[in-house]
């Protein structure tokens, strides 16, 4: 049946007594493409029913589903044409694993980040009531994502405009990791009470019979039909909030989902129809481990097993995990914040061992970094654990709630610099610019294993806050010799050469010593330095370059705009004029948003390989 689907709206053409079997295809379709491609495959093994009960519901493109996140997109991607370019998913020049408009006019908006998908769904049906216009809009958000707050400030208004729109949870009890926090219990509540569901239409028809009586009277009932409703009828959380809840359903019945979406969309109001799913289900590994087949590379399908299999070789992720395990053992003060994402950040073994100092906020960036702050106001050592492209999120908290007060905040940038496949949304290549803005903030990246504990060790003996900048993969063991003391704004003279010298932040260390032997072997002899600081950078080490080299090439893996390169240039252009002032070459990231590709294949794209340096 998957040969009929060329474009969108063709899962119409399909007769209703053959949906079970085109949800069994498109899971073999998933299941073979995802272990050739690698991507995320548990979340879209989930959403197979529930994303045919939407475009069977909907007139695409005219219709507009937003996906939160967007990496369980992938059934949606096949409804709409697109099953003939999944050999290419994530690949370099090939399909995004999320929606993208570039790549197809039923993709309602460019997403990457979690609980963003109900904001741009409202503002979707403000935009086509201000129109004139009738189509449906569907924002469809996991469990998971509203433990981001963003979610219920678009909630609130939600209510307040009363524009009509689906909001569809689907609640599958994961994000990534388990689901944490009071939402989630709400919603275990909502999802296991048979009190809710077996009463829920009882208690419902009931209290629409009660007779009226007086004014007074009146009220008192109706308080009191606001108290049974709290006690038996689920989604009073969100009916408070001015939002009408339907549910919950079966999140692979699609015939219920039809009906409910159908029901839905002719009311003016926003509404919530609460799905349940299976997160993996079809393919017994991921139902089996939903958290490994979250994101996973390419398997063996008879059983899940990964073909290419990691190298014994520690990440650098391995090398923080065992940091604060061996810190939090000398350490009582010591503790540790994740937001929803512990396996990812090298926390679940703290977790685990630790668990009254560790704290999963779930995905709720932004109120991670303020805690952190308050659990540093109260006397402790807190480290916030994040990916990069995470932490912009809480730009501010950062620089209003940790920097104003220098608080000793210790942050933990995971995934810093090119991340690869997942592309434009998760590059980490904007920390640098923007933690180099913040008054009182100390920024490192390590060249090495080695020099990530040290920094650690460091950042734990300041009095300040400290963002230390890792990328993603093995953690580099070369320059094992080289493991000077670390010193406030200090670099690490790696080799000394003439004319030539060359200043790399973090990872791109080991690229500029394979860039270095290269120009050896052509006979140059280029000095080799080891930036360690971001900020503050090392004016005595730039004040000796300039009296010794007359170019200064800088390496970082973030964007150029705002960056190390562009600081050293300001500060030569500020202190050094004339003749004292070496010609400087910035390699970094162009002022743009990375493609998806491999590591390397990006950096050969943009210049930031041995090769290309």
């Amino acid at each position: 049946m998957l040969e009929q689907i060329k474009e969108a709206n063709d899962i119409k053409l399909i007769d209703p007594s053959e949906y079970r079997e085109l949800a069994r295809e498109i899971r073999r379709f998933l299941v073979r493409k995802v272990s050739r491609t690698g991507g995320h495959l548990a979340s879209n093994l989930g959403v197979v029913e529930l994303t045919m009960a939407m475009h069977l519901c909907c007139d695409l493109p005219e219709d507009k589903i937003v996906w939160d996140v967007g990496h369980q997109c992938y059934t949606h991607k096949i409804l709409t044409g697109r099953q003939d370019a999944f050999d290419s998913l994530r690949q370099y020049g090939g399909m995004s694993g999320f929606p993208k408009r570039g790549e197809s006019e039923c993709d309602a908006m460019d997403t990457g980040h979690s609980s963003t998908s109900i904001s741009a769904a409202l503002g979707l049906a403000k935009a086509r009531d201000l129109q004139g216009r009738h189509n449906k809009i569907f924002a469809v958000i996991g469990d998971g994502a509203l433990s981001g707050g963003m979610a219920y400030e678009a909630l609130n208004n939600a209510a307040r405009l009363r524009s009509n729109m689906i909001i569809v949870l689907n609640d599958n009890q994961m994000s990534i990791s388990k689901n944490v926090g009071g939402m989630s219990n709400y919603l275990g509540k909502i999802r296991t009470d048979t009190n809710y569901t077996e009463l829920k239409q009882d208690v419902e028809n009931a209290l629409e019979k009660l007779p009226h009586f007086g004014n007074r009277l009146t009220e008192r009932i109706r308080g009191v039909k606001d108290l049974i409703k709290r006690i038996f009828i689920p989604g009073m959380l969100f009916e408070d909030m001015g939002i009408t809840y339907i549910g919950p359903i079966d999140g692979h019945d699609i015939g219920q989902m039809v009906t409910a979406f159908n029901s839905a969309s002719k009311l003016n109001a926003a509404v919530i129809v609460h799905v349940v799913t299976q997160k993996g289900k079809g393919y017994p590994p991921a139902q089996k481990d939903p958290s490994s087949f979250h994101g996973v590379g390419p398997f063996r399908v008879s059983d899940g097993t990964l073909l290419h299999s990691k190298k014994d070789v520690p990440t650098y992720t391995n090398v923080f995990q065992n940091v604060m395990l061996e810190t939090m053992a000398d350490r009582e003060d010591v503790v540790a914040i994740s937001a929803a994402m512990p396996t990812g950040t090298g926390l679940a073994a703290v977790a685990e061992q630790y668990p009254d100092r560790f704290f999963d906020v779930g995905i709720a960036e932004e109120h991670a970094v303020t805690f952190a702050a308050g659990l540093a106001l109260g006397g402790s050592r807190p480290v916030v654990a994040l990916y990069s492209t995470f932490l912009q999120r809480a730009y501010d908290q950062i620089l209003h709630d940790v920097c104003i007060g220098s608080l000793p905040v210790v942050f933990a940038v995971d995934r810093a610099g090119l991340v690869g496949s997942d592309g434009e949304t998760h590059q980490g290549i904007f920390d640098i610019a923007f933690l180099s803005q913040m008054p009182n903030l100390t920024v490192m990246a390590p060249k090495n294993s080695q020099e990530l504990e040290d920094m650690f060790s460091f950042a734990f003996a300041q009095e300040g806050p400290v963002a230390i900048r890792y990328s993603r993969g093995a953690a580099y063991d070369g320059l094992s010799d080289h493991r000077e003391a670390i010193r406030v704004g200090r670099s690490e003279w790696i080799h000394t050469g003439r004319d030539i010298a060359v200043i790399a932040v973090g990872s791109m260390v080991e690229v500029a010593v394979h860039a270095v032997e290269m120009l050896q072997q052509k006979g140059l002899d280029p000095t080799l330095i080891n930036a360690r600081f971001v900020k503050p950078m090392d004016e005595q080490m730039l004040k000796q370059v300039a009296a010794q080299h007359s170019i200064v090439v800088t390496m970082e893996d973030g964007v150029i705009t705002g960056g190390f390169g562009q600081a050293v240039a300001a500060w030569y252009a500020a202190t050094e004029r004339g003749e004292k002032c070496p010609k400087i070459v910035n390699i970094a990231l162009p002022d743009a948003f990375i493609e998806h590709g491999t590591v390397q294949q990006l950096r050969s794209k943009y210049g930031q390989d041995a090769e290309s340096v």
